[in-house]
């Protein structure tokens, strides 16, 4: 196979792979702030089941998760899964997965933050919505960002996983390339690509964390 039409087919891939990682972000993140509350929730119903829920996603291999979503649906109420719903359930699996990860993110920056700051929003007259949103989340963001960068980057290298669902993004590519050409090419190509993709989330993540240092 030529060289160009290897890296035309590796590109489309990474494309795939790319929707992935964007999409697991824009769930994961906000969803993640959502479980750390119920974690942190007075009710011990509710703190009891998140706290499960953490512990399953942290436990079990995201391999594993994806395939439960993925099948669930047949094995548990017998509906028909098509082709459409391997990438709704790469989607899910990906974002149930990271929240568990991101949801103990935001709850050690959260405990962590002085209980004075509360105390004097409330002086001030803020409402306990306006003192987190205004004073508290601001703060938490700019602690808890580089674990965030970590997972970021990590999710990057996972999204190799939907291989598990025979959805054809990036390293699937590359290994029926390799396989039928015979060749390490797409590997290294692949690398790559990964590579490159890794270093620019880092350096937006740096850039990011530069902006929120307050004493520089």
């Amino acid at each position: 196979m030529p060289f160009s039409v290897m890296l035309e087919q590796l590109s489309g891939g990474m494309l795939k792979s790319v929707g992935i990682f964007i999409l697991t972000l824009l769930f994961s993140l906000p969803l993640g702030l959502l479980v750390s509350f119920g974690r942190m929730s007075k009710n011990k119903i509710v703190s009891t089941i998140i706290k499960i829920y953490i512990s399953i996603m942290r436990g079990t291999p995201l391999m594993l998760q994806l395939l439960v979503v993925y099948f669930g649906p047949f094995y548990l109420f017998g509906m028909n899964i098509g082709g459409s719903y391997r990438f709704i359930a790469i989607a899910i699996g990906f974002s149930l997965n990271y929240a568990a990860y991101y949801a103990e993110i935001y709850r050690s920056g959260i405990e962590s933050m002085p209980i004075g700051q509360y105390e004097a929003a409330k002086m001030l007259g803020y409402s306990k919505g306006q003192t987190f949103i205004k004073i508290i989340l601001p703060q938490v963001i700019k602690r808890i960002l580089p674990s965030i960068t970590n997972e970021v980057i990590t999710l990057v290298k996972d999204t190799s996983l939907a291989f598990a669902l025979a959805y054809s993004e990036m390293f699937s590519i590359a290994k029926q390339i390799a396989a039928s050409n015979t060749t390490f090419v797409p590997f290294v190509v692949a690398a790559c690509f990964y590579y490159v993709f890794n270093l620019i989330v880092a350096l937006v993540m740096e850039r990011i964390e530069n902006k929120l240092n307050y004493y520089r």
